[in-house]
């Protein structure tokens, strides 16, 4: 890497994005704003690009919000700009609303509130596309503001249900269903009770009158096709929001009218409006919507109120059950099969309620009724495997929170089985007899049979079962091995990998959930089998092959260590890298989340084995990287790609430094286009490989690094929250690699800058301590004795100004890391020079009352260290102006020594699952494989803290004799006890 970097561009924009002017509402602004917005929607990158740049670098502006949502009202507006400025304005809300601890509004406050005034309108005025996006704009806004910000919200609502329009009566329900249905999800705390009791007080009886009123107007409109879709998408809305408004506890208003609602959700289990039924097989009707929702509603009662509804039961058992045996197995019924099977699952789950279930004759009929049916292979999943295969697998291995009648039958198997597992296994076991017979019989005419044969005895066999684990416990009268043997292995071992995909997929699929149930060697057993399917060109089948193979390097053994080696990849690791790589060439593959996590396993598993493949690794990954930079749409893809990565540096350079240089030539040319063309989801990860490239680096600090170092130090750029770790990350490797060259060039003051930022800011103070560690660790004492003063009175600044137990437990471990390096002597004298006195306060407010507070097993052995050289290498602290303090102290360090450890087995980063929320986010662009390892300052010399302490306490006592233990005789008597154990082990007595 010889060139240096060149960032003019892209700073040149930075500086320009905050120069940009106030927006006045005027036609010329109104008119730029639809051709910004039109431009947006263009499928030219080239004109796209710039258009939402742009729009992004203004919406801080005074009045940008006011003139979207004056543009978003304009009817003689094109409809497709006043959607994309809706959709451009939700996001603007969701970006900026919420104001951040420690960040400036970015929404003028006069700005706030004209949006409250003019949204509800302007939502129920709009066209339903629009509506949406202003409902949900709404519900973000009310996440902040409401009740307390915005308390006329809630009746502007309810007035609009006074209208009789039942448009307006829509997008008011739609705007609350947006707003409540938080309510599901969220924490309990007293803050949301009160908001809840709020809205139960002013929303809880105008619903009630208005669902009366909805159900009379069924009766009324009963002729009207249009008029009854209307009606009954109102009942709708009013179903979820009935879910949203109970789910935290059983309200009193909804207990004393139970009645009325529960009337009404029986009356509506059995209506039909065949009107309403829609044209295809796949798209629900609003009528399966409402009673789908209604079987959730009465399950949540089913599950949390069970007293108080119990009366209500055999009736909706009854329901349900109707519901269930007359509904076909169109795909359009799903969700509503689902929650219908749900409901019973739930039921079935009660103690008190399993006589209901209790006749053999009764298990019979729900496994040959409701089990089997919801169990099939279908057609439409035959077209969902073929056709749209990433779907097929997001619902199927993915757990996607998109309902399927086979999981809720799962659930149904489970919740029968608490009760009946004999039974159950007795009366399903010979249904997958008789399925498998039948398979056998013409096994390419009856695969479906196999394949429901595999779920059922799947759903038995599994009692447990979480994402990263697989099944956890099993149902000890299935034995999962002797079927995997007589009827799963044939299918992996298959010669053909093209036969029959649908059982393949369901084989590897039984291999992948029983991977710690199936003996070691049988899982071994299936890793050529499972590389070979990797091969397959059906989609579904090398995703499933690829997943297993990820799940299987994770497989821990009894002694803690991975069940496939490095060296068991090894022998096979030219065929698995190179059918995974031919994976993503294929066209439906080519951004496949679960095979790239495979590639970033494997390399993890064979870690320096990978040296042989290094140079057609990266090539390949380079080349994936430059298409998907053009357009990043899938995160979790991209994120394994630089896991990938980092591990291919990381390894290679491991064992061979000299290796740093050719990675760079690879890599560089392409991060400096990612940064220049500002691909901001990239960004992090790219600072994330510069500072590991830059740690293995044997030459330092090259010019081109330092050509990046002042675009690292723009202030734009430590806006962004997601670009914050990676960028102390970098930094802290240009401090360890070439402190000396920082200080030459003046820089020192610029870091010195960024530390100050951090520190201020309760969310990343802690990033601000790991960049001065840093500092104090790499520079010179001669670098920092100028500027460590003013270090110190920031630090008590923050202190002073908003004091957290974070920041406090941080703060003592820098102080006993700074003694550490530069002596007690020192650390008094620092702190001695801000304020006379400065010191005791340090002891008497910080030190004392918070050193047991630090639990990280790290931090505690530098504070033990630290403290003990306060205690023992300071004279003023034992025998001058802060004696008084000594016994306090050493009681508070023997506390620290006396806690409970906190579990000191850090997980091998290997083991490590990566977060898979979706989208990028600060926490989420994190590369577990590119972290910085961490520099011991202890350099191992002090294996055992407390003999460090009673060796340091017996020196003092040589220097001070018969002054120590008089001392000591005055602390707590536990605090002695202890003491005197640890001079005992280190066989020492004080003088």
């Amino acid at each position: 890497m010889e060139t240096a970097f060149d960032f003019c561009v892209l700073l040149l924009l930075l500086e320009y994005s905050e120069k940009l002017e106030k927006m006045d509402i005027n036609d010329a602004n109104l008119d730029a704003l639809a051709n910004h917005l039109r431009q947006t929607l263009a499928p030219d990158v080239a004109i796209r690009k710039p258009a939402e740049h742009f729009l992004m670098s203004v919406e801080t502006n005074t009045n940008y919000a006011i003139l979207l949502l004056n543009l978003i009202a304009r009817e003689n507006v094109d409809l497709t700009v006043r959607v994309a400025g809706a959709i451009t304005f939700k996001n603007f809300v969701k970006r900026n609303w919420k104001i951040e601890e420690d960040e400036r509004d970015k929404i003028d406050l006069k700005d706030r509130n004209a949006v409250k005034q003019l949204i509800v309108n302007l939502m129920v005025k709009s066209p339903e596309v629009i509506q949406r996006q202003l409902s949900d704009a709404i519900s973000v806004i009310g996440r902040e503001d409401f009740p307390e910000k915005w308390p006329n919200l809630l009746g502007e609502l309810v007035e609009k249900f006074g209208t009789g329009d039942l448009s307006v009566i829509n997008g008011i329900l739609q705007t609350a269903h947006s707003l409540f249905k938080r309510y599901r999800y969220e924490f309990k705390s007293d803050k949301l009770w009160k908001e809840i009791k709020f809205v139960l007080d002013n929303f809880a009886e105008p619903l009630t009158q208005l669902l009366i009123a909805l159900m009379g107007l069924t009766k009324q409109y009963a002729n009207d096709n249009n008029a009854q879709k209307v009606v009954y998408n109102s009942v709708l809305l009013v179903m979820k929001i009935f879910s949203s408004l109970n789910c935290q506890d059983l309200p009193e208003y909804f207990e004393d009218n139970m009645q009325v609602w529960m009337q009404t959700f029986e009356n509506l289990l059995e209506t039909n409006v065949p009107a309403l039924q829609s044209a295809t097989d796949e798209e629900a009707g609003v009528m399966e919507q409402i009673k789908s929702q209604i079987c959730e509603n009465i399950g949540m009662y089913a599950q949390k109120y069970d007293e108080e509804f119990y009366k209500y039961l055999p009736v909706f058992v009854k329901s349900v059950w109707n519901l269930l045996v007359s509904t076909s197995l169109q795909s359009k019924y799903d969700s509503l099969v689902s929650n219908a099977i749900k409901f019973l699952a739930i039921v079935a789950d009660k103690d008190k309620n399993k006589e209901i279930f209790a006749e053999s004759n009764t298990l019979s009929q729900i496994c040959q009724n409701v089990i089997i049916p919801s169990m099939e292979f279908r057609e439409s999943d035959e077209e969902l495997f073929e056709d749209n295969p990433e779907e097929y697998i997001r619902r199927d291995i993915e757990g996607s929170d998109l309902d399927t009648r086979r999981r809720a039958a799962c659930d149904l198997i489970r919740s029968l089985s608490r009760h009946f597992e004999q039974q159950m296994t007795t009366v399903f076991g010979q249904y997958v007899q008789v399925m498998l017979t039948k398979y056998a019989e013409n096994p390419a005419q009856n695969w479906k049979n196999k394949d429901v044969a595999i779920y059922l005895v799947t759903s038995l066999a599994a009692k447990g079962q979480t994402q990263k684990q697989g099944i956890t416990k099993t149902n000890q009268l299935v034995n999962v091995t002797d079927f995997y043997q007589s009827h799963v292995l044939c299918d992996l071992a298959s010669d053909n990998i093209s036969e029959l995909p649908v059982l393949k997929a369901d084989a590897i699929k039984y291999v992948m959930i029983f991977r710690n149930q199936l003996p070691p060697a049988v899982v071994k057993q299936t890793f050529p089998y499972l590389i070979k399917l990797v091969k397959s060109e059906n989609p579904v089948v090398h995703t499933y092959a690829a997943c297993a193979i990820e799940k299987i390097l994770l497989v821990k053994q009894a002694d803690n260590f991975a069940m496939v080696r490095s060296e068991d990849l090894a022998t096979v690791a030219q065929d698995l890298l190179s059918n995974l790589f031919g994976a993503l060439a294929l066209p439906a593959s080519k951004e496949n989340d679960h095979v790239m996590k495979a590639i970033m396993r494997s390399l993890s598993t064979l870690q320096t084995a990978i040296v042989p493949f290094a140079g057609q690794l990266i090539s390949q990954l380079t080349n994936i990287l430059v298409l998907v930079a053009r357009n990043p749409s899938k995160p979790h893809f991209n994120h394994y790609l630089f896991e990938s990565l980092s591990l291919v540096v990381r390894y290679v350079c491991k064992q061979n430094p000299q290796a740093v240089s050719d990675f760079e030539v690879a890599l560089f040319p392409i991060f400096q286009q990612i940064l220049q063309q500002d691909v901001a989801e990239f960004i992090p990860y790219v600072f994330q490989i510069f500072a590991l490239t830059l740690d293995f680096n044997p030459n330092g600090i090259s010019e081109a690094y330092m050509s990046l170092f002042p675009f690292l130090l723009a202030p734009v750029l430590w806006d962004k929250q997601g670009n914050i770790h990676p960028l102390v990350r970098l930094l802290r490797s240009y401090i360890s690699k070439g402190s000396q060259l920082i200080v030459q060039t003046g820089k020192l003051g610029a870091i010195l800058g960024v530390f100050q930022k951090l520190i201020a800011s309760k969310v990343n103070d802690h990033e601000g301590f790991l960049l001065i560690q840093s500092v104090v660790e790499h520079m010179s004492p001669e670098a920092i004795h100028p500027s460590i003063t003013d270090v110190f009175r920031l630090l008590f600044q923050r202190l002073q100004s908003s004091k957290t137990v974070k920041f406090s437990k941080n703060l003592i471990t820098f102080f006993c890391f700074y003694v550490i390096k530069f002596g007690a002597p020192a650390f008094i004298q620092v702190i001695a020079s801000i304020q006379e006195n400065m010191f005791a306060m340090v002891l008497d407010r910080i030190m004392i009352p918070d050193l047991q507070k630090i639990s990280d097993p790290k931090d505690k052995k530098i504070c033990a260290v630290g403290v003990t050289k306060i205690l023992c290498e300071a004279p003023d602290t034992f025998s001058g102006a802060y004696r008084n303090y000594w016994g306090t102290l050493l009681q508070s360090l023997i506390g620290l020594f006396e806690l409970p450890e906190e579990s000191a087995d850090v997980e091998d980063e290997h083991f490590a699952e990566i977060d898979e929320s979706a989208g990028y986010q600060a926490a989420y662009s994190h590369l577990a494989f590119s972290g910085k390892d961490e520099s011991d300052i202890l350099k191992g010399q002090i294996p055992d803290v407390k003999l460090y302490l009673a060796a340091s306490l017996h020196s003092l006592s040589i220097a001070n004799p018969g002054e120590v233990g008089t001392v000591i005789a005055t602390i707590a008597r536990p605090a002695q006890d202890y003491l005197t154990k640890y001079l005992q082990v280190a066989n020492i007595q004080l003088v």
